[in-house]
């Protein structure tokens, strides 16, 4: 094990070869059975993942699930900041995810200490910080919340109630917007939402009239204005389910077009392009993509890279996320 951990030290993952011969799927989905083992997978990873995932989702459902599962251990498919909140809701239980490499943009743009100091300067404010960041920032967080949950969080509190929202701009301002809410926000974004050209959009639009572009709360809000509709990932994926329309324009990371493809193989989807051109024409957030099957099967094997929080933070962090639970009963 001593090997292991020197492997996951240096690379942040386990970099075991793993022979030819072994059919990675069925190893996996024995192993989870032999360890009593369940896997989590955000809609942004592969779509092998997410076929062999035990469940898929957007963080709310993802945190949900961690909290509530009987499993031994989780692997968490996504990105740090999911599996710390999975230790943070189940401190009992082992928390691995496939590479400790696989961080987060928006997470790493609100630095504890800075965003100490920031809270400091608002003393009479609440503090409602979107999931995507470390469990540092959550321990300094009174209600946590997702794209799912941030309207009725943010309506739930008093209307004279002063807000902090971090740490991602769009959405605190997006949500400000909805609920006629004066808040003070962090200045953080999602480089995936953010990278969503303007121009290419508008290109695509002109071709395709007939698409209804549905986008997600992190895009920037000339993208937003724009928008047919705007939700959280679960909320695009339901509404291109329940939609009458035959084509849209997805508006968020490309991931998600696995399940959409899935659930709806006769309407078109088009993701929305990104500014730099790469291989698949859209937004994808490389974080994500750092998941693979060859990783899931070694943190599954080896049980690393395991997700530690210290006690300390994890208590704190887990009064902000029992908070957004329980505020979000029944959504």
């Amino acid at each position: 094990m001593t090997d292991i951990l020197e492997q996951v030290a240096r690379y942040g993952y386990v970099n075991e070869a793993i022979a030819d011969d072994i059919d990675l799927i069925a190893e996996i989905n024995r192993l989870k059975k032999e360890k009593n083992a369940v896997i989590l997978a955000h809609y942004y990873v592969d779509g092998a993942i997410q076929d062999l995932a035990d469940y898929i989702g957007d963080s709310l459902g993802l945190s949900q699930q961690a909290a509530a599962t009987e499993a031994d251990m989780i692997v968490f498919c996504g990105v740090h900041f999911m599996g710390e909140t999975a230790k943070v809701l189940s401190p009992e239980k082992k928390v691995v995810i496939p590479d400790l490499n696989a961080g987060c943009s928006l997470a790493d743009s609100a630095p504890a200490d800075k965003f100490a100091e920031f809270k400091a300067r608002h003393p009479d404010h609440i503090v409602i910080s979107y999931i995507n960041c470390s469990a540092e920032i959550k321990a300094l967080t009174d209600i946590v919340c997702t794209s799912s949950n941030a309207l009725h969080i943010v309506n739930s509190l008093p209307k004279d109630q002063k807000i902090i929202f971090a740490p991602d701009a769009n959405l605190g301002r997006y949500v400000a917007k909805k609920t006629g809410r004066d808040m003070v926000l962090w200045d953080g974004a999602c480089i995936v939402h953010i990278d969503i050209s303007r121009e290419k959009l508008q290109k695509l639009r002109e071709d395709n009239p007939d698409a209804l572009l549905i986008a997600h709360p992190e895009c920037k809000e000339d993208v937003l204005m724009q928008a047919d509709f705007v939700s959280s990932t679960t909320g695009l994926l339901k509404f291109v389910q329940e939609n009458d329309a035959e084509k849209f324009i997805v508006a968020t990371e490309a991931g998600i077009l696995h399940k959409m493809k899935q659930s709806v193989p006769h309407k078109k989807l088009l993701p929305a392009p990104a500014t730099d051109n790469n291989t698949c024409a859209c937004s994808e957030c490389p974080y994500m993509k750092m998941n693979t099957l060859e990783k899931v099967y070694n943190a599954l094997y080896y049980e690393q890279p395991e997700i530690i929080v210290p006690e300390e933070i994890r208590v704190k962090a887990y009064e902000s996320v029992a908070r957004m639970l329980e505020l979000s009963k029944g959504i």
